[in-house]
């Protein structure tokens, strides 16, 4: 397994390789051409990981929303030999109503998840009126990797 280190001079090495030819691409595209007006992006997520909690109901009729959150780890090791793992959560969003009612139905605390879906930010108001930043992971599709359903 990589030392922290060496992970970090792969992570450079390879962005170093991806940014170049981005600025070169860039540098091609500053013609006097105007952009389109609706260009092609991509914000894409992909997490394999474990459910935190039972998924929630939460929003109200007109937008339903289910939320769940869900577990991801980094192991890497010190040059030492001292083994760390390092735990990010996620929050998950399905609003698709079909994604909604089985994610709702079948998905449990513990069970293993595939998830793809898209990155999106934005802000909250707390109950003391103080505006929170959030960010949330929009479900396109749940795919369920272990555990049984939930009973009726």
């Amino acid at each position: 397994m990589f030392g922290l280190t060496q992970m970090a001079r792969a992570r450079s090495s390879l962005l170093k390789q991806i940014i170049q030819p981005a600025r070169l691409a860039s540098n091609a595209a500053n013609t006097k051409e105007a952009p389109a007006k609706y260009e092609k992006t991509v914000n894409t997520v992909t997490l394999m990981g474990r459910v935190g909690a039972d998924p929630q109901k939460r929003g109200n009729e007109q937008h339903p929303v289910v939320i769940f959150s869900l577990a991801t780890h980094l192991n890497y090791k010190y040059e030492s030999g001292e083994q760390q793992q390092k735990t990010e959560w996620h929050r998950i969003c399905c609003f698709r109503p079909g994604l909604r009612d089985l994610v709702y139905q079948y998905v449990q605390k513990g069970q293993r998840v595939y998830v793809t879906g898209r990155l999106t930010y934005g802000e909250i108001t707390d109950a003391e009126g103080v505006q929170r930043a959030t960010t949330a992971i929009i479900a396109d599709d749940v795919i369920f990797m272990s555990g049984t359903p939930k009973s009726a």
